[in-house]
């Protein structure tokens, strides 16, 4: 028994072997951080003076929500993530649905709309900084002098609201090539059988779309919009380069409000805390979708199955009248 549990250690020790860089690498970049600072967020800890956190239980999380820089960043995120997510993916499927058509030079379109995610994030947001800038500007010298539209120039960066929007339509401009990209994996594997049988029924485009193409691509909606939520809620190069979180707090987010404490202030505890809050925020909006899916391919499923029962006892009652 012993010579057999030996042997098969042998066999399994080279397996065990090659695996033990990566659970080192997990344990000690992602395991030991996550659990540090879940301890750092109930401790006061200013690690550039303090010798040591002090346990302060659940203060940090109360101080949240009487902190008027914490509730803007707050604000801004939710603002964010309220507009950016469903312009995401709505826009990401529209593109992927028209692709996945045979629009002409779709080769050439995939690329170009690609290309923004292999950008890295702190360039896109030089570029932007100052494609937008208002005085030197390019959009503005177009909107200007080209169109002779002078009217429609904005300080894009300058003010409250003009700056929320441009960073939102970076980080769309940024992120849509790459759920585009995961979209149409989902569109090409659903099998043309079911797109031929559908066009001989007699379905048009936009019934094969709500009917067959939508509810057959539900993973990829629930993948992409996992994604989009993460994207959302932890935006932070943007505005930090773009904005630096100005005009005042106008684009202050919660990652950059985090950021500020632990590398600025040197209050690892407070942005311990701030920082598990953001990832249970992620995580409910995470199972929400997911639920949400769930809930509507049940609710597909459901009803496939009563039609397929109709179907049935119309066929009993059929062969029985004959």
């Amino acid at each position: 028994m012993r010579r057999g549990s030996s042997r098969r250690l042998n066999k399994q020790f080279p397996g065990y072997a090659f695996m033990l860089p990566g659970f080192l690498f997990i344990a000690v970049y992602m395991a030991y951080p996550m659990i540090r600072s879940l301890y750092l967020g109930f401790t006061q800890y200013n690690f550039a003076f303090d010798d040591k956190p002090i346990f302060v239980w659940f203060a940090n999380y109360v101080k949240m929500f009487s902190d008027t820089y914490f509730l803007d960043a707050l604000k801004n995120t939710a603002v964010f993530t309220v507009v950016f997510l469903p312009s995401v993916i709505i826009i990401s499927l529209v593109i992927a649905l028209l692709l996945d058509h045979g629009v002409r030079a779709s080769a050439f379109f995939r690329t170009c709309i690609f290309l923004p995610v292999i950008v890295p994030l702190s360039l896109s947001g030089i570029i932007f900084q100052w494609i937008l800038n208002q005085n030197y500007g390019l959009l503005n010298w177009f909107l200007s002098d080209v169109l002779h539209l002078g009217g429609l120039a904005q300080n894009w960066l300058g003010d409250p609201t003009w700056a929320m929007v441009s960073i939102i339509v970076v980080s769309l401009w940024k992120n849509i090539g790459l759920l585009v990209v995961m979209f149409m994996a989902g569109l090409q594997s659903i099998s043309n059988d079911i797109i031929e049988a559908s066009r001989i029924d007699g379905a048009n485009v936009m019934q094969r779309t709500f009917k067959i193409v939508l509810p057959n691509i539900r993973e990829s909606f629930v993948i992409c919009g996992i994604w989009a939520i993460i994207q959302a809620v932890k935006v932070f190069e943007q505005p930090f380069i773009m904005t630096n979180g100005g005009p005042g707090t106008a684009t202050l987010v919660l990652y950059q409000y985090t950021w500020l404490n632990a590398f600025k202030y040197f209050e690892m505890g407070y942005a311990s805390s701030i920082a598990y809050f953001m990832g249970i925020v992620i995580l409910t909006l995470s199972l929400l979708n997911m639920r949400i899916n769930r809930s509507d391919g049940d609710r597909d499923e459901a009803k496939r199955k009563k039609e397929r029962r109709r179907a049935m006892q119309a066929g009993k009652k059929l062969g029985a009248g004959v």
